[in-house]
């Protein structure tokens, strides 16, 4: 490909769906009405859904001959994304995710920053919406530093190499070079997989001109699970590849352990006040949980400010099982504790 055919370069959208029903029409939508010039097709790899997805998905197919979906029986991301994109034909794959709505020039600027910068891959900024007060809560978290960290693809940065990308736009023929996603990692199988497009060469991009609008998870039990499944698996890349900037990573699980060592030894200096020994000291302990019930006091008084009573009062709870489940999956996934449940719980 050449900068000169960056206008009608052909794309293939890969999408790996499952129980989806509520965001799928919206989702593929977002992707019909780009404004990229180039032909296309959208392939949904579509696993073993209950709640009604795959009629719509149906309904979708039969309106646009240019919609297809294709079976991924083991349901899992990296296993659809994978037979979606030997599927596919045209030379630019553009991962996209149920949860996501593509803003109508995300093609074009990515296929322009693809080919000018010579990457493999090139990524952007999930910038996360939420519709209801609890959804809101969880989009400013994941647009905070003390959320989630404050990674380039959440809270934006200056354009260049990367480590990973958000999504990613692809150069086909390189990820069939080096094996597609890793079918054995349920989650973060894209930093890994961006990880070998880096060991053989090549770049990948990140830039903020690149915007996608995300769809946070709608209630707090599927908030909890999906963070519980993403801190297995980062702890397990983690102890896997030994992460040259893992130490950010570590933050939530040192956390959590700090607060539950906190509150097991401020305990112990309850009983010791009430028997009257010396362990009454331990009452100390206390001193680390509540500093963490300070700093998410504090961090919704500074990142919700601008929202409405109901959703700072969501955030109260948001953050803290945010930050609780991604560091207990963590703790499991790096000590291997969850070697036989990881890859139920990360589908």
């Amino acid at each position: 490909m050449s900068s000169q055919d960056s206008r009608t370069v052909g794309v293939s959208y890969v999408m790996p769906v499952l129980n989806e029903v509520r965001e799928i029409r919206s989702a593929v939508e977002s992707l019909i009405a780009q404004d990229h010039e180039g032909p296309f097709e959208v392939i949904l790899a579509l696993g073993p859904s209950v709640d009604g997805t795959n009629e719509v998905v149906a309904e979708m197919a039969a309106e646009d001959s240019r919609i297809r979906s294709i079976p991924n029986p083991v349901g899992s991301t990296p296993a659809g994304l994978n037979v979606a994109i030997l599927a596919s034909r045209y030379p630019v794959t553009v991962r996209v995710d149920a949860h996501s709505v593509l803003p109508p020039d995300y093609t074009r600027i990515a296929v322009e920053t693809l080919l000018r910068s010579g990457a493999d891959n090139v990524g952007g900024i999930m910038r996360a919406e939420g519709r209801t007060p609890f959804e809101k809560a969880v989009a400013r978290a994941y647009g905070s530093r003390v959320g989630l960290g404050g990674t380039p693809h959440h809270v934006g940065g200056k354009e260049g190499p990367a480590e990973t990308a958000y999504l990613g736009v692809f150069q086909r023929h390189r990820l069939i070079e080096v094996g597609l996603f890793d079918e054995n990692i349920k989650r973060g199988q894209d930093w890994e997989l961006n990880r070998r497009l880096r060991s053989t060469g090549g770049t990948v991009w990140f830039t903020p001109h690149l915007t996608v609008t995300y769809r946070p998870r709608p209630s707090l039990r599927k908030l909890v699970r999906q963070f519980v499944a993403t801190g297995i698996w980062r702890g397990e890349l983690v102890r896997r590849f030994a992460f040259a900037n893992s130490l950010r990573y570590l933050v939530p699980p040192v956390m959590v352990l700090g607060v539950v060592i906190g509150l097991v030894v401020g305990l112990i200096g309850v009983v010791g006040a009430m028997l009257g020994t010396a362990l009454a000291w331990l009452l100390i302990g206390f001193v680390i949980p509540a500093v963490y019930v300070v700093f998410v006091v504090a961090a919704t008084l500074v990142s919700a400010r601008d929202e409405g009573v109901r959703t700072r009062l969501w955030f109260l709870v948001v953050l803290p099982c945010i930050h609780f489940g991604w560091g207990i999956g963590f703790v499991a996934g790096f000590s291997k504790l969850t070697k036989n449940i990881t890859a139920h719980v990360g589908r």
